[in-house]
């Protein structure tokens, strides 16, 4: 859930996908990993929440994975 109302706001794809658009915007294009490894270091995110959040800012045409692994912001 995005939003769920009986678990920690901590653990949320709307909380934890703040910081993943937040190191995109702060280095610009980054391969998958790397993203990945730069938001574990801000927030102890596990890695298939990580690709949740990924979903999510690519459903809401906030970023995108290009066929090289390389995820780039789409604003």
């Amino acid at each position: 859930m995005l939003i769920p109302d009986n678990i920690h706001p901590e653990n949320t794809i709307y909380y934890n996908g703040a910081f993943v658009l937040q190191s995109l915007q702060n280095n610009g294009n980054r391969d998958f990993i790397d993203l990945y490894q730069d938001v574990k270091k801000r927030c102890n995110i596990s890695f298939s929440l990580f690709v949740l959040c990924l979903d999510w800012l690519f459903l809401i045409n906030v970023a995108e994975l290009n066929d090289k692994g390389v995820v780039k912001l789409c604003l």
